[in-house]
């Protein structure tokens, strides 16, 4: 009886120890990977939540963005940067002019302008000129600055100053200094391309 008893024991702890492999094969084999792919899911879902979120704060300010930049092209058409001339030899024409009244006004003496061939950049098109004159440093000065604070937009690409040589003085045969400057520069305005 004692060996049957010791035999059930046995058979009892051999079901149980094959009861407990089987429940940790299931829950290995079956149940965590599960609960490992629910995880992992769960985490792919806050993810693409929090990009969601995301881009719906991104969309919430779309018309932010395009109230800014229509603010920006109006402040830009306001400044008058660009030359509004029809065409590229209008508006080199107009730049010529500006920049004989401001040489004429500061008192200097414009010996020529020439107009140079227009360059196209970004669907904006370069007026450049090449301007040549004479007077003294004041004189360069005031029109320096005319052109600076010029609507349209003018910029000085090269500038070169060269002191004239004064004129030789018929009494003491020696030449006098001059206060005369010679210079040459290139100046440029800017207008859009035309639609083609």
């Amino acid at each position: 009886m004692a060996q049957q008893i010791n035999q059930h024991q046995r058979d009892r702890g051999l079901a149980l120890g094959l009861l407990a492999t089987v429940i940790g094969f299931i829950v290995f084999v079956i149940i965590l990977p599960l609960i490992n792919q629910g995880v992992a899911l769960h985490e792919e879902k806050m993810a693409l939540a929090f990009r969601l979120q995301q881009y719906e704060r991104i969309l919430g300010r779309k018309q932010a963005v395009i109230d800014e930049i229509e603010a920006l092209k109006t402040q830009y058409a306001e400044q008058n940067y660009l030359s509004t001339q029809n065409t590229s030899a209008l508006a080199s024409a107009e730049l010529q002019e500006m920049i004989k009244q401001a040489i004429v006004e500061a008192g200097g003496q414009l010996s020529s302008t020439q107009g140079l061939p227009v360059i196209t950049k970004n669907n904006f098109e370069h007026i450049p000129i090449n301007v040549r004159m004479t007077g003294t440093s004041d004189v360069l000065r005031a029109v320096l600055y005319k052109i600076e604070t010029a609507t349209p937009l003018v910029v000085i690409d090269q500038i070169d100053i060269r002191p004239m040589r004064g004129i030789r003085n018929h009494l003491t045969h020696h030449i006098d200094s001059s206060n005369e400057l010679s210079v040459n520069f290139q100046a440029m305005s800017f207008m859009k391309k035309p639609a083609a």
